[in-house]
C-alpha cells in the first residue's frame, strides 16, 4: 500500500490539460479561463459625477452661500463641451461626465434653485463627489487571469471590461462505469438481495461540481462478458471512473477484465480508511480511477483524488485538497497504519471556535452520514489518541466551483 500523498502525486503527475474553447459570457459561469483577460475600455472613460447636483469650480464655492448661474444640464450618457466659467454651474446627474472647467460636485441637498440661478449653501473641495477616469480600471489592465474559475461577479466584470467572449478550458468528459450483480437503478424493483445504486449518482454530482461532464456507461454485471461490453463504450472521454469490483474477491473483476482490454495499472491500494482498494492507471490512453464499491469509500476517494485530478485537467494551479482546522468535539482513539478520514459535523462554541465532531460509527456503507457530514477529519497514520478540544485538520465538504 502507498500513502495518500504519494497516490495523489502519482495521479496528478501526467494528466492532460484540456484544450481551450470559446464561450459567450452567459455560458461562462463556473468555467476556467484559458487565457488572461484584459480590459478593452477604461472605466469610467471620463471623470463623472457620483451624485445628483451641480458641477462647479471648487474655487467658486470656497465662501458660501454663493449664487451661480446655471448654463448647462448634463444627464447620464451625454457630454457638454461648453467650458464652465467663473460664477457658473451645470446641473448634473449621477454618472454624467463633468463639463470642462468643473472639478467638484455640490449635491442638490446643499442647494436651492430659482430659475437659472442656484444658491450653494455648502462648499466643495476639488474632486468632491467626482469619480475620476479609470477609477475602476483602465484599458489594457489584466483583471482576470488564466486558471481562474468564473463566478457571477467575474462575469459582470468581464461585461464591464467590454469582453463578450471568453476562451475557457473544455470541460473534461468523465465516463462512469458501475459494476455489480446486486446493483439496481433508483426506482427499480429492489428485493432483499438488491442494492440501489448511489455511487454513480454521487460521482455524477461531484464531477459536475468539479467542472466536468459525467457520461454514464451503465451497470456491468459481475461477469467478464458484461464488463467487456461496457468497457468498449469508453470512447470520446477524457477520464474513466469505475465503481465496485476493485477489491480481491472472486467477483471483483475490474483489474483482470479491463487488463485484458488495455488497462495498465499504476498502483492499487492506499493506506487510508475508507477507500483502501483504489485503482489508478490508464485504460488505453484514458486516465482511470477504480473506486471501491462502498458508497462512502467511493465518495471520499472522489473528494480526495477525482476532484483534484479534474482541477488539474482544467488548468487550475491549485489542485490539492486544502486542509482547514477545527477543534475536536470528542475524544478519539489512536490510529493504526492507515490514514483515517472521519465523517464529522461542524459547530461553533461560545468563543467562536469551530468544532468538528465525528459520528460515533464510521462504517463505510452508511451513506446517510456522508450526506450529513460537513467535513472529513484527517488523522495521519499512527496518530495517538486525541482529546476533545485538540486541533485537528479537516477537509471541507461544502465547496463548489460556481460560487458567487
Amino acid at each position: 500500500m502507498i500513502s495518500v500523498e504519494e497516490a495523489l502525486e502519482r495521479i496528478l503527475a501526467d494528466l492532460p490539460v484540456m484544450p481551450a474553447e470559446q464561450v459567450g459570457l452567459t455560458d461562462a459561469l463556473g468555467r476556467v479561463l484559458a487565457e488572461d483577460i484584459a480590459a478593452r475600455v477604461t472605466q469610467p472613460p471620463l471623470a463623472v459625477s457620483a451624485m445628483d447636483g451641480y458641477a462647479v469650480r471648487a474655487a467658486d464655492v470656497v465662501s458660501v452661500p454663493v449664487d451661480l448661474h446655471i448654463v448647462a444640464e448634463v444627464p447620464a450618457g451625454k457630454y457638454v463641451d461648453r467650458e464652465i466659467g467663473a460664477g457658473e454651474a451645470a446641473r448634473i446627474f449621477t454618472g454624467a461626465p463633468l463639463p470642462p472647467g468643473t472639478d467638484a460636485i455640490v449635491i442638490q441637498e446643499d442647494t436651492e434653485r430659482a430659475d437659472d440661478t442656484v444658491t450653494v449653501r455648502e462648499g466643495a473641495t476639488p474632486g468632491r463627489y467626482v469619480r475620476p477616469a479609470g477609477l475602476d480600471f483602465s484599458k489594457g489592465d489584466v483583471l482576470l487571469e488564466a486558471g481562474h474559475v468564473m463566478s457571477a461577479r467575474d462575469i459582470g466584470l468581464a461585461a464591464a471590461m467590454n469582453v463578450p467572449w471568453l476562451r475557457v478550458r473544455r470541460q473534461p468528459r468523465v465516463a462512469i462505469l458501475a459494476t455489480g450483480d446486486e446493483i439496481v437503478l433508483p426506482g427499480e424493483e429492489t428485493g432483499p438481495t438488491r442494492i440501489v445504486s448511489s455511487n454513480s449518482f454521487a460521482l455524477d454530482g461531484l464531477i459536475r461540481v468539479a467542472g466536468g461532464i459525467p457520461v454514464s456507461l451503465g451497470i456491468a454485471a459481475d461477469n467478464a462478458e458484461s464488463l467487456h461490453r461496457l468497457a468498449e463504450a469508453v470512447h470520446g472521454v477524457d477520464f474513466l471512473v469505475t465503481t465496485g469490483g476493485a477489491s480481491v474477491g472472486d467477483h471483483d473483476l475490474v483489474q483482470s477484465v479491463l487488463g485484458e482490454a488495455g488497462l495498465s495499472v499504476d498502483f492499487w491500494q492506499i493506506a487510508m480508511r475508507p477507500g483502501k482498494p483504489l485503482i489508478f492507471g490508464r485504460f488505453r490512453d484514458v486516465p482511470m480511477l477504480g473506486m471501491p464499491g462502498n458508497p462512502v469509500s467511493s465518495m471520499v476517494c472522489g473528494v480526495l483524488f477525482l476532484q483534484p485530478a479534474l482541477t488539474a485537467m482544467l488548468g487550475i494551479e491549485k489542485t490539492e485538497q486544502p486542509f482547514e482546522y477545527a477543534l475536536l468535539g470528542v475524544d478519539v482513539d489512536e490510529n493504526d497504519h492507515r490514514q483515517d478520514y472521519l465523517r464529522a459535523t461542524l459547530s461553533w462554541d461560545a468563543e467562536g471556535n469551530r468544532i468538528a465532531t465525528p459520528f460515533s460509527r464510521q462504517d463505510s456503507s452508511m451513506f446517510s452520514r456522508m450526506a450529513k457530514a460537513d467535513c472529513l477529519i484527517v488523522r495521519p497514520p499512527h496518530t495517538q489518541a486525541t482529546n476533545a478540544g485538540e486541533r485537528v485538520a479537516i477537509v471541507s465538504l461544502g465547496g463548489n466551483l460556481t460560487g458567487i
